[in-house]
């Protein structure tokens, strides 16, 4: 399954991508949407993500340091900015900081917006090939021990998965989930 991150802090512009997205891509793609970039990035710590789309101006941060801390988590993620701003400055410190694949103006062609994020899942799976191919090759030189290659595959498929925090008696310490994970967790829908 590949999954697509929307962060937008307009509920209506995430609606309307959602429903655009889910009616025209396929459904082996999950589209995650989000109107806080802070949850996104709790989201992002959890599960692994293909294609990150950003809103450019959001009230907690902007798209450039998200997307900037979506790099670190996620280097492999493909980003694109969505943004009302055509200013050029915008544009190359996008570019430029954080990489973007693509920078796509507000209001968006339909067909266009679809084209350029199935073109992201294309490369983004032509890119873990690669990677798969790379660690085998390493692999069959010995520069690469098989529990290092399923150690970066179990990472690439569960972030944090391999990163145990242990307390001073040898137990496993639980990370501490904030006000919003912990009634997730719980299943509280408020």
């Amino acid at each position: 399954m590949k999954r697509l991150m929307l962060v937008d802090d307009e509920v209506n512009v995430v609606n309307a991508l959602v429903r655009v997205l889910r009616r025209r891509l396929p459904s082996s793609v999950k589209v995650e949407p989000f109107v806080d970039p802070n949850l996104a990035l709790s989201r992002a710590a959890q599960a692994p993500f293909d294609v990150v789309v950003s809103d450019f101006r959001m009230p907690q941060m902007t798209g450039i340091a998200f997307l900037k801390r979506m790099r670190e988590l996620q280097p492999h993620a493909i980003r694109f900015i969505l943004s009302a701003s055509t200013e050029v400055e915008t544009v190359m410190s996008a570019v430029n900081e954080v990489e973007v694949f693509r920078y796509l103006t507000k209001p968006w062609a339909e067909d266009e917006l679809v084209a350029h994020l199935e073109l992201a899942l294309t490369r983004c799976e032509a890119a873990r090939q690669e990677r798969e191919l790379a660690d085998d090759m390493r692999l069959q030189q010995g520069n690469l021990s098989p529990q290092a290659k399923e150690l970066k595959r179990l990472e690439a498929l569960e972030p944090g998965i391999t990163t145990v925090e242990w307390g001073p008696h040898g137990e496993v310490l639980m990370p501490e989930l904030d006000a919003d994970e912990a009634r997730q967790a719980s299943g509280d829908q408020r």
